[in-house]
């Protein structure tokens, strides 16, 4: 698996946050809290970092994903006590936007905890649905 040894800590945040917090505070509560947590465990994090999208070396438009860590993965939090295809769909834009490759969506809003890991396979020099 694609960094694995930095996805178990990533994990191991979200689970150390969830368990210390519960679920019910609104995101950015969380995203304060991950954001501590993973610098504690000395992870290089951004938070609200811009990703710009460029079309024909234009910029058309960005996106603000709520964490990068070490440059390699992105976090995509939420505090929704269902999660969606609507939330699935903005954590693959970000892998699309980027040359990072790995990404977490991670809900906090629900009585049980809700990770889930996606890798880009937006390879940009070569489209998998028309090889």
């Amino acid at each position: 698996m694609l960094y694995e040894d930095l996805t178990e800590q990533i994990i191991a945040a979200y689970y150390e946050v969830y368990n210390t917090l519960g679920f019910g505070f609104v995101e950015q509560v969380y995203q304060n809290a991950m954001y501590k947590e993973l610098t504690r465990q000395g992870l290089f994090c951004d938070s609200q970092k811009r990703i710009d999208v460029i079309y024909k070396d234009e910029l058309v438009g960005y996106y603000i994903p709520d964490i990068i860590v070490e440059n390699k993965v992105i976090l995509e939090l939420k505090a929704l006590s269902e999660i969606t295809g609507d939330e699935m769909a903005q954590i693959l834009n970000y892998l699309k936007a980027t040359d990072m490759e790995v990404g977490f969506l991670m809900n906090f809003g629900a009585s049980k905890p809700y990770f889930k890991r996606f890798e880009n396979f937006f390879d940009h020099k070569k489209n998998p649905f028309n090889p």
